[in-house]
């Protein structure tokens, strides 16, 4: 059973998204000479054809936003959903299906590039042990005294060492990173405009992740979507326990 405790905030250390054609209604009277029909034009020069239909103003995405992420399974974001009532004001919440914890982020990446990332997924994992993760206490980004994020802190062996493979792995085949300092934590939520601070939670949480996940992220008006390009089993042997 999961429990939340609430803890005094003196005791949270600061912490650090042409229409078609229409043709000329008849006209009564005498019909007049056919003229000749102007053939359907075809795509203008140095432009694709765009795609018919209600798709059409959809824009083109010439490149994909990814990330190498752990999914947070259903029973700890429940009751990560549970801490989240407590917001107030322009907070958004992030829906508990989309919760998970980021190891690296690519906002740019040529589409070609994908089976690339693919493959130093599944090399960099096939030594991994599967993690025993634990949530720790709240926080906020960029700081407290001017929050526009607020998280969960994650804590787990070997955690670190595989977002700085990752990383690693992704400069050296010559594609963008954001490049921020890895800070092991679940986004709860994002401030939106004004909007109070949350008092400090701590978590009785956790769960043992087996695999990571590369994801991508398609942005739409109502939020984003997470889409699973490829899962990559940690295949190292679980540590033993001594007595």
């Amino acid at each position: 059973m999961t429990r939340i405790r609430r803890t005094p905030k003196s005791a949270q250390p600061a912490a650090q998204p042409l229409g078609q054609d229409r043709a000329e209604p008849a006209k009564t009277g005498p019909r007049p000479e056919a003229t000749p029909v102007a053939p359907p034009r075809g795509p203008r020069p140095g432009r694709p054809d765009r795609p018919a239909g209600p798709d059409r103003h959809e824009p083109f995405e010439r490149t994909l936003r990814l990330f190498y992420a752990l999914r947070v399974p259903a029973d700890v974001s429940t009751s990560l959903a549970e801490a989240q009532r407590a917001l107030k004001g322009n907070w958004r919440a992030v829906r508990p299906d989309q919760m998970h914890v980021t190891l690296a982020y690519l906002p740019a990446v040529a589409p070609e590039r994908l089976d690339d990332l693919k493959r130093l997924g599944a090399l960099l994992t096939q030594e991994v042990s599967p993690m025993d993760v634990r949530l720790r206490g709240t926080g906020y980004f960029p700081n407290e005294g001017s929050p526009r994020v607020w998280f969960a802190k994650v804590e787990a062996e070997g955690l670190p060492e595989l977002a700085a493979a990752l990383r690693a792995g992704i400069r050296d085949l010559d594609i963008q990173t954001d490049d921020l300092p890895f800070k092991a934590h679940i986004t709860l939520a994002r401030k939106k405009g004004p909007a109070p601070r949350v008092s400090p939670l701590t978590f009785d949480l956790g769960w043992q992740a087996g695999h990571a996940t590369l994801y991508r992220s398609i942005l739409r008006k109502t939020g984003p979507i997470y889409e699973t390009e490829s899962t990559f089993r940690f295949r190292g042997s679980a540590p033993q326990e001594t007595a």
